[in-house]
């Protein structure tokens, strides 16, 4: 598996790694968001020829994963799926009875429209807007109105920031990025795009390149 870093939250260690997800340690837990499962099948269905290894990569990446960190649980944090049901989650429900065994939770995000009979299918649990587990709150989006103890991870950004180098030289790639009390993921699906971010001077920032994760 590729490199990662620790950042420390409450007491608790929070690997970050390369592959755009988190391992926590203490809850033996991947923590990832914004796969958006099927969104090249949806593409495909309306005239946009997108190949499909860029599913089957995503879900063999995903799998490289949970056999590495071996997990009780994952939890994802919106956009597991980008829009209604196709091929592609057909085979998603076939992938998923390989690991029937590990707890499956998804926070909703804006994009997760499926019908509540394939979550169950799926055997997904699913939490409506947050999920709260120990001190921390899943939420796709940031919630503002958070108790001040609890820390909220989100995604739904796609955040990215600008490495520069000499000679004018910049180069934008995904990252994670920490304030006092949130943290928002990068994307983990590759079809998925990134957003520039400017973070905030007490800000935590670390920047994803293929061979480590940097802070800045």
């Amino acid at each position: 598996m590729s490199a990662y870093i620790l950042h420390k939250i409450n007491g608790h260690h929070f690997l970050l790694f390369t592959e755009h997800y988190i391992y926590w340690e203490e809850q033996q837990a991947i923590i990832l968001s914004d796969l958006h499962l099927g969104k090249s099948g949806h593409f495909r269905k309306n005239g946009i020829a997108v190949p499909q290894p860029v599913f089957k990569d995503d879900m063999q990446r995903l799998l490289a994963i949970i056999q590495f960190q071996k997990p009780k649980q994952i939890i994802i944090i919106g956009d597991l799926f980008h829009s209604r049901e196709n091929k592609e989650l057909q085979l998603f429900l076939r992938w998923r009875k390989d690991i029937a065994g590990i707890d499956f939770h998804l926070v909703k995000g804006n994009h997760d429209i499926l019908s509540k009979e394939f979550y169950e299918a799926a055997g997904i649990i699913v939490h409506e807007k947050k999920w709260e587990l120990s001190s921390f709150c899943f939420t796709h989006d940031i919630l503002d109105h958070e108790a001040e103890h609890v820390f909220c991870f989100s995604g739904h950004v796609h955040p990215a920031i600008q490495l520069k180098g000499k000679g004018r030289q910049h180069l934008q790639v995904p990252c994670f990025c920490f304030s006092k009390r949130f943290g928002i993921m990068p994307a983990f699906g590759k079809f998925t795009g990134t957003f520039p971010i400017t973070p905030a001077k007490e800000d935590t920032v670390y920047a994803i390149t293929t061979k480590a994760v940097i802070k800045l």
